[in-house]
């Protein structure tokens, strides 16, 4: 480790120029592994005094059914940005599945069951398209994603020529509502597995490790060994594969399938990752950042509508904590050089 010195003059700095600087412990406190969580655990304590009904069991179940969805996109969004990628696709992917569910389910007649697999398997070659640009025809990672959003989101429109598909079996959207254990659903059950696979994915196997290296330096990367090409169209696939997810459940939620479905949650599930502690430069992210970020998300939605606040001021305040979390991260990186 190295140590600099808070009165060190920057090498970057003009003579005379005066910069802001925060201090280490400062940064490392809300940019850190423990300062979503603070985060998390301040807006609850927030929103307790504000209002009785946010600490109650009905209602914190309730943030974590809503968060569900977003959950499973920051999830693979987490490890797109690890390696230095965007992805802005996965809401329209998530439309694109849940509207294949619906069609193939109500107008082909295929069984339910089969129809969510193939519609979770359309997000997932998305995803691959995705990774296949990237990699191989060398197109930005924004410029990319942001093809396959307009493509995706026309897809969903055509399938059904924008009319949306309502009514499903009683059984597929109790997955969705049945508590288990007086706790899980369906949904968060399979959220809380695959995010504890995620975590020991990226902490303990090597493979996890290496996005680390590849958002740090792909060319360093590719030299000490480690298939760049390969990681990269992995990662964008089970984002695929996780929006795809994601519009099966989004239909089990609302017993229907909408074209206009997931409009805007890529921008909320950037939001999440970023606020979790990752950087946009990549190389630096983790899953339980996420899973606080993307709670954090959840937390403030939930606590503002309980105060009444307009959704369009929500949307005020989300952007503003967006601007602060990026904004820490950039002081974070810049002291750290």
């Amino acid at each position: 480790m190295s140590a600099t010195s808070d009165a060190a003059t920057p090498v970057d700095a003009q003579p005379g120029e005066r910069r802001l600087r925060v201090p280490s412990w400062a940064t490392e406190l809300l940019t850190g592994s423990r300062g979503p969580a603070l985060g998390l655990l301040a807006m609850c304590v927030v929103f307790y005094i504000a209002t009785p009904y946010f600490l109650t069991q009905n209602n914190l179940l309730n943030i974590v059914d809503q968060t569900a969805i977003l959950g499973l996109l920051a999830l693979g969004m987490t490890a797109v940005i690890v390696t230095g990628g965007i992805d802005l696709s996965v809401g329209a992917v998530l439309a694109l599945a849940t509207m294949v569910l619906g069609w193939l389910s109500h107008d082909q007649g295929w069984p339910l069951w089969l129809s969510a697999i193939v519609a979770t398997g359309v997000g997932g070659a998305c995803g691959l398209a995705n990774g296949l640009g990237i990699t191989f025809t060398r197109l930005p990672p924004f410029i990319a994603t942001l093809a396959m959003m307009s493509v995706a989101r026309g897809l969903a429109n055509v399938i059904t020529d924008g009319q949306q598909i309502v009514g499903f079996p009683d059984w597929f959207g109790n997955l969705s509502t049945t508590r288990y254990l007086g706790i899980f659903t369906f949904t968060t059950f399979v959220l809380v597995v695959l995010y504890a696979a995620g975590w020991a994915y990226m902490r303990y196997r090597s493979a996890g490790r290496e996005l680390y290296a590849i958002g740090g330096s792909s060319e360093v990367a590719r030299l000490a060994g480690i298939s760049v090409r390969k990681r990269t169209v992995l990662v964008y696939t089970v984002t695929g594969l996780l929006a795809g997810a994601a519009g099966v459940f989004l239909a089990m939620r609302l017993d229907s399938s909408q074209p206009s479905a997931g409009t805007g949650y890529e921008l909320d599930t950037i939001a999440a990752v970023v606020i979790g502690g990752a950087s946009l430069s990549g190389g630096v992210g983790s899953i339980s950042g996420t899973l606080f970020g993307v709670l954090i998300i959840g937390v403030l939605r939930n606590g503002l509508n309980l105060l009444g606040v307009s959704p369009f001021v929500q949307q005020i305040v989300i952007g503003v904590v967006i601007a602060l979390a990026v904004m820490l991260d950039v002081l974070r990186r810049r002291d750290s050089r």
